[in-house]
């Protein structure tokens, strides 16, 4: 190996490194954050979080979302509690999405917006809708389609027999047969057998 493509890799390797040692101190720091909240140190576990967020953190942004909207450690502040979530959501956070959601259907810290609530509801599916005419998307949904169609028919069939059932008990009941009694019938013999 040449001494640049050398060099390269190294390189390379280093900053890989470092990405992940960075996302290992990221967990541990959001671990301490969580600890301490529980610990009644609250100031501390937002500093964390808030420094997180600002690295673009969606799980930080969700924690302080939140403690902001319930008040658990700091003051009740929807407000920032909004601004928290629709940090994470602009991420596509689905869980921030229909938090949003959530506040503008109840009306929390915001004027209730039934059309706005459904709008950060259904967020996350209307971004999805793309995928709706792949191959595969219209492969799974006959399949599934099948699964359902196959699945009604056997309960029609079922109910069908267990109906047929109670038909066959009802007549039998009205012409006075018992259950037990096996239905007598006359049995033609063939004309050959006729002496």
């Amino acid at each position: 190996m040449s001494g640049p493509m050398l060099r390269f890799c190294l390189a390379l390797c280093l900053s890989l490194f470092n990405l992940s040692s960075f996302a290992a101190s990221a967990d541990e720091e959001m671990r301490e954050a969580a600890m301490l909240l529980k610990g009644g140190e609250a100031g501390r576990a937002v500093a964390i979080w808030e420094a997180q967020a600002a690295r673009g953190n969606i799980d930080a942004a969700y924690n302080l979302a939140v403690i902001h909207q319930y008040g658990d450690g700091v003051p009740l502040d929807y407000a920032k509690a909004m601004r928290w979530y629709r940090q994470a959501a602009d991420q596509g956070d689905k869980v921030s999405q229909l938090q949003i959601g959530l506040m503008y259907q109840i009306g929390q810290g915001v004027p209730v917006d039934e059309a706005e609530a459904h709008r950060w509801f259904t967020m996350h599916r209307k971004h999805h809708l793309h995928h709706e005419h792949e191959p595969k998307m219209v492969a799974w949904r006959q399949q599934a389609l099948a699964l359902i169609d196959e699945r009604d028919r056997r309960e029609q069939v079922a109910a069908s027999r267990a109906s047929s059932v109670q038909v066959l008990a009802e007549l039998r009941r009205r012409a006075g047969m018992s259950s037990e009694r096996p239905m007598e019938t006359a049995a033609l013999e063939p004309a050959s057998s006729i002496r």
